[in-house]
């Protein structure tokens, strides 16, 4: 969800630096342009450039070959890793099949987000005492304390045990960083959001040029998210209350569910009334291999990876024209049959196994294949760039970090999967789609939030935060005291006081 169209310029990501790991590059804020930092954030502009460096780091959801996306749907009971071959992404694989250890979790899940965090952290020390419109200066307050909780929310619900630091530190400091409590840091993340929404504004109303940045409405949905996966079920639902509305129709803040299921997933249809969380994309960076996921392309990379490999229509088919991929995230022949006869699987699985059979396309099966994709994330040879780099990292398609359908459902869960309100909550995501109601209760929440969200990232905290996956996952190897979080990657612990997670040392 970065500014739209807009990248942050060299001078300002040097002057906020690039993270590495956990050792001087993780931790120091002052790296060898402290001195032109000093002199940085003169003006409005330069700040501008700071809060944009800020936002880059969002694009973890689904840029570079390290996405959250992919990465999360293959340690689901939805998805394999898939890909070329075992070894093909040492990380996603190990993930899959829950030999992930230290050595093998990709350390850019830690250092990314921590990069942003210290983004932040630097413009909201220089960001008073930079002269410009102080309306402007309180947005940009805001954003960059939003944007610092999202990351520590994605960095506690991943590896729960992590260091918590919201001022820049000193070299001299880094190696004596200690993790704080899950509690602390979330108790910082609420401070965050609600210290940002007094100076949001409500909505994003010219999309050109800022879709992307966050509103009152969005930091209020992702405030309530923080709640439900704290416990707090009373706060949640009412934070979550003020963002869906009456369920089925346009909130306070112009949210309202789209009528047609499938227009989610036209390239074109950014910033639709559905949106709450977008990380944008564009086809225009230029990307190329030499600085793919680097913070420097700002292409979607999941289009790529979900793809089946070397796809091709037959002489007269009818097929769609599917750019060919890297067949990761086949899904599992158990999400197949649970979305076979729901009314959205044709937009959200393309059954490449019934397209071969019937003499219309074929492909190339990659690893742990079942000749089923992720539809909703697949570019058609249309969509391929036509620009500069390399065609394969410049899909645009935006990805939703955030929905109302995610968001209604969270509500009903908070108020205790019963009641009128979370029936009609259930209720306004199945007639979307045509579905007769179900009586709600928290085993219907998350059978809707499955195939409402498949593939969206969001199975495996579902399980883990419900208590679900040690036997949902079990065939795949997870351990139950261990595996509901991630290991901190080896280099982090380096000459640090960090601690190695339970039962990953």
């Amino acid at each position: 969800m970065k500014l739209k169209n807009i990248k942050f310029s060299l001078i300002a990501s040097v002057v906020l630096f690039t993270a590495t790991s956990c050792s001087e590059e993780f931790l120091n804020v002052e790296p060898k342009g402290t001195a032109l930092e000093d002199n940085y954030y003169t003006n409005e502009s330069e700040a501008y450039s700071g809060l944009i460096a800020v936002y880059d780091v969002i694009g973890k959801q689904s840029r570079g070959f390290e996405n959250m996306l992919t990465m999360l749907n293959a340690g689901s009971d939805d998805f394999f890793a898939g890909g070329g071959g075992a070894t093909d992404g040492t990380g996603i694989q190990s993930f899959s099949d829950y030999t992930i250890s230290p050595s093998t979790i990709p350390a850019s899940y830690w250092n990314d987000f921590y990069q942003g965090i210290f983004r932040a952290n630097i413009l909201l020390k220089k960001l008073p005492n930079v002269p410009m419109d102080e309306a402007t200066k309180v947005r940009f307050t805001a954003e960059a304390k939003v944007l610092r909780a999202y990351y520590y929310f994605e960095l506690v619900r991943t590896f729960k045990n992590v260091p918590l630091i919201t001022e820049p530190i000193a070299t001299t400091e880094i190696y004596n960083v200690v993790q704080a409590t899950p509690a602390a840091v979330y108790a910082q993340i609420e401070k965050d959001l609600n210290e940002a929404l007094p100076n949001l504004p409500n909505t994003i109303t010219n999309v050109a040029t800022e879709g992307g940045r966050f509103s009152k409405g969005s930091a209020q949905a992702l405030l309530g998210k923080v709640y439900l996966y704290e416990g707090k079920k009373t706060e949640a639902a009412a934070a979550l209350a003020a963002v869906n509305g009456t369920p089925g129709g346009t909130s306070q803040y112009g949210y309202k569910l789209l009528s047609k299921f499938s227009d989610l997933w036209t390239i074109s249809n950014k910033f639709n009334t559905e949106s709450i969380i977008e990380i944008t994309h564009t086809d225009k960076s230029n990307a190329d291999w030499g600085f793919w996921g680097s913070g420097a392309d700002e292409g979607n990379t999941v289009n790529v990876m979900v793809g089946p490999r070397s796809y091709s229509r037959t002489s007269g088919s009818t097929a769609p024209d599917y750019a060919s991929g890297w067949s990761f995230n086949p899904v599992t022949q158990n999400l197949y049959d649970a979305l076979k006869s729901d009314p959205r699987f044709d937009a959200t699985i393309m059954d490449m196994k019934a397209l071969k059979d019937a003499g219309q396309a074929d492909y190339s099966p990659g690893y742990k294949d079942t000749g089923y994709f992720l539809k909703k994330f697949m570019p058609l040879n249309s969509d391929v760039s036509t620009g500069g780099g390399a065609s394969a990292l410049n899909y645009k398609q935006n990805i939703y970090a955030m929905r109302l359908a995610d968001t209604y459902l969270m509500e009903a869960e908070a108020l205790g999967a019963t009641g009128t309100r979370a029936q009609a909550l259930l209720d306004a995501v199945r007639a979307r789609v045509g579905l007769s109601s179900v009586p709600v209760s928290m085993d219907a929440i998350l059978a809707e939030r499955r195939l409402e969200l498949a593939g969206e990232g969001h199975r495996w905290f579902d399980l883990v935060r419900t208590g679900k996956a040690a036997t949902a996952l079990a065939s795949r190897g997870f351990t139950a005291g261990k595996n509901e979080i991630w290991p901190i990657p080896l280099k982090e612990l380096e000459n640090t006081k960090i601690v190695q997670n339970p039962n990953y040392n």
